[in-house]
């Protein structure tokens, strides 16, 4: 399958590895951020329902989420709030971070005072920026993952290659032959092919499996 590998579509992305929550009161109005991993628009719709159930005594549920490499999803809520005071704000403050598949409800408790449309957007873009702060993520990035046959001879000069590049081997079988199995950054998958076919005078025999985003 051919690709643009210059393409924007391939370029790195954090993915949330693990959730986190953050309050913040703010002239007695109690927000309290929670955000969670979601890798599709339903598993967001369900979170989000998940704490508006959470916290049904409280008066604003506000919500955004990010889904797809690219940010292929995004969607927000003000839930009651002053139009682009909450949802949106939270948006951008996702999109702004570069972490994707995440999902992430405030929920605010009203003090009794009003805080403005300027202090509603800090109050809910700084709650969710503290939450973030303390989330766990990995960082992605585009390869192609293949597997190298060879005979016994060209192992030693395979493995020197790889390990010059800072590439892991996943796996190894050892038969008659030896069978790698690689991951490589997608911007270096050809010129690799070539050194290693040149450096074991074509033993190596290389076959693509598939090309994903895997960590770094």
């Amino acid at each position: 399958m051919e690709r643009d590998i210059n393409s924007q579509e391939y370029e790195d992305y954090l993915l949330l590895i693990k959730g986190a929550e953050a309050e913040l009161v703010e002239k007695k109005s109690r927000f309290i951020a929670t955000v969670r991993p979601v890798t599709s628009e339903e598993e967001a719709a369900a979170f989000i329902e998940e704490m508006k159930k959470k916290y049904y005594d409280a008066r604003h549920n506000c919500s955004a989420f990010v889904i797809g490499s690219t940010a292929q999803i995004t969607r927000s809520s003000d839930d009651g709030e002053p139009s682009g005071t909450a949802g949106r704000p939270m948006l951008e403050v996702l999109l702004g971070s570069e972490i994707r598949n995440i999902a992430a409800v405030v929920t605010r408790y009203f003090g009794g005072t009003l805080l403005g449309t300027g202090g509603l957007v800090r109050a809910y873009s700084g709650v969710l920026k503290e939450a973030l702060a303390k989330c766990e993520t990995a960082r992605q990035h585009f390869g192609v993952r293949f597997r190298i046959k060879a005979d016994y001879n060209a192992v030693g000069k395979i493995q020197y290659i790889l390990a010059s590049k800072n590439i892991n081997i996943e796996d190894s079988v050892y038969a008659a032959d030896v069978e790698m199995t690689v991951i490589a950054p997608i911007e270096e998958y050809d010129r690799l092919c070539k050194e290693l076919v040149e450096a074991t005078s074509a033993r190596a025999k290389i076959a693509e499996i598939e090309r994903l985003y895997y960590f770094i």
